[in-house]
């Protein structure tokens, strides 16, 4: 996980000093330094940074000034950062992840920067478990009935889990009784579907029907090979082989010649 920081103090020494103690660190990315409150509004807009180490006084605005001008609802995570333990109060009542005196000891830096760390990474494995939970919701309810379908994936429920596969990854479906198999390189799905509706449904994608179990994405297709039968043997890119037969035989030839 990289954390975005943004440095606001008006001396030049003391954001050298964030700035060489965060270089230590490949997980932080400083995305902006400021040296007064106006710059300090202007850069959390900009470049929304995670972490903001911020000076209390500074020119024009004070850090505190800053954040209510902003928001502390929305205003990103802080490290105070000033010479002063008068405001140490006031810095918590606005939810600072820490608070850290002039000269910075080193150890007491790596305190509080580890503080953030955590506090971000639950905020993240948080939002993500949120937006996940959503989307197997909706998933969920439309899978119900019959299972979910957009244009570029096709969305599966097995086993108490919910997998999607990109349309694009498919080399060809086989048809299984009222189920099909989907096969993507080495990997397999069975999906409760007809190969019929799924023949309509990926058409514009790109997959046409050889043979009435077997639907092919047309540019998996790498040769043809005849048969005494008036079949033909169809080779895959990953040496899969499949039989055309005869009733589908000039569909897969107007498209593999790219005639309507």
């Amino acid at each position: 996980m990289t954390i975005r920081v943004l440095i606001a103090d008006d001396e030049e020494l003391a954001r050298r000093g964030i700035r060489t103690r965060l270089a230590k660190s490949s997980d932080m990315e400083i995305v902006a330094e400021c040296r007064n409150g106006r710059e300090v509004m202007e850069a959390v807009r900009r470049a929304s940074p995670d972490l903001v180490f911020l000076d209390v006084q500074m020119p024009g605005k004070t850090g505190f000034d800053v954040i209510a001008s902003i928001g502390a609802e929305v205003f990103p995570h802080v490290i105070f950062v000033t010479a002063y333990d008068r405001y140490a109060i006031r810095a918590f009542e606005v939810n600072a992840v820490d608070y850290l005196l002039k000269p910075i000891d080193d150890e007491r830096f790596e305190m509080a920067l580890q503080r953030a760390r955590d506090l971000l990474m639950r905020e993240r494995d948080g939002n993500f478990a949120r937006r996940l939970t959503a989307v197997l919701r909706d998933v969920s309810s439309g899978l119900r009935e019959e299972p979910a379908f957009a244009p570029d994936r096709i969305v599966i429920r097995s086993g108490g889990r919910v997998v999607f596969v990109k349309t694009s990854e498919i080399d060809w479906i086989e048809a299984a009784g009222d189920y099909v198999t989907l096969h993507a390189g080495k990997k397999t799905w069975l999906w409760r579907e007809t190969l019929s509706t799924l023949e309509k449904r990926l058409a514009p994608r790109g997959f046409t029907r050889i043979h009435r179990s077997a639907l092919v994405q047309i540019d998996r297709v790498t040769e043809l090979k005849s048969l005494d039968s008036g079949e033909y043997l169809v080779l895959l890119r990953d040496g899969t082989e499949l039989k055309l037969t005869r009733s589908y035989r000039q569909g897969l030839e107007r498209l593999l010649e790219g005639r309507p």
